[in-house]
């Protein structure tokens, strides 16, 4: 049940990464006035990486905007109209939390009030889809995750409950000879505390081994699978000792006529 959980968990983080990439390779582009200098415009796109919002930025030329349209449509717009019909532009890649409609459009009306960018260019409907299929997605799995949690606490909540009932009559012979609560509840907590990380130490064990064959396509799933294995330890060292906790205490305070009915 750890190594499920474990891999859900990988799975919800690793969407969390990806879903931040995503948004931070969503763009929209400034087209600047053409009698704007290129060194003011580099002016400005310094000024623009200087902004919280801004990841990167990215200066087109006129000059390299006409190329990479003569590339894409296969024919030199320059050749029959006469004239380079492109602008210059800053293409501005945004801080994943600023990738949404409503933050562009505040980035929006504070960059025109420069006179000197012509029009702010962006796909609202394709940031609003990116951003809704994220949402859907984290539901989804943070669910799966939810559901997956309390099933792994029922199973291994009963498992204990199981081990710790063999041992009730134990349990009441040890407090017939006057044995304190705590001591009896001691070997009990710290088997199931030895347990929690034994199990856990082998999921994280086959969670690595799987790892290790993505690594070399992202480096990104070292710091993932780091996180995951912490989860994976304190999660299975809590469970098996709350469990072990809540189940000796029921035993402890159960008299001996209801220990011979259950």
């Amino acid at each position: 049940m750890l190594l499920l959980l474990g891999l859900m968990l990988f799975f919800v983080l690793g969407a969390r990464q990806l879903s931040v990439h995503v948004r931070e390779n969503l763009s929209f582009s400034l087209l600047i006035d053409d009698d704007m200098k290129e060194r003011d415009i580099l002016a400005l796109q310094k000024k623009l990486n200087e902004e919280p919002f801004v990841k990167r930025t990215i200066y087109i030329s006129k000059e390299q905007a006409l190329k990479e349209q003569t590339e894409a449509m296969g024919t030199d717009p320059a050749e029959f109209l006469g004239y380079n019909p492109f602008s210059p532009s800053i293409e501005i890649r945004l801080k994943a939390e600023y990738a949404n409609a409503d933050s562009i459009a505040r980035i929006e009306q504070r960059i025109r009030q420069n006179s000197d960018i012509q029009e702010v260019v962006y796909e609202k409907n394709l940031i609003d889809a990116v951003n809704n299929n994220i949402r859907r997605i984290s539901v989804l799995l943070l669910g799966l995750a939810g559901i997956l949690a309390i099933i792994s606490f029922a199973l291994i909540n009963n498992t204990i409950r199981l081990t710790i009932y063999s041992k009730r009559f134990t349990i009441y012979t040890m407090k017939l000879v006057g044995a304190s609560w705590g001591f009896i509840r001691r070997p009990f907590l710290r088997r199931n505390f030895w347990i929690g990380v034994v199990s856990a130490c082998l999921a994280d064990g086959m969670l690595w081994g799987a790892a290790v064959w993505l690594i070399p396509y992202d480096e990104q799933v070292i710091p993932i699978m780091v996180l995951v294995s912490v989860a994976v330890l304190v999660f299975g060292v809590l469970m098996t000792w709350l469990c072990a906790l809540f189940s000796i205490n029921k035993y402890l305070r159960m008299k001996a006529d209801v220990l011979y009915h259950i």
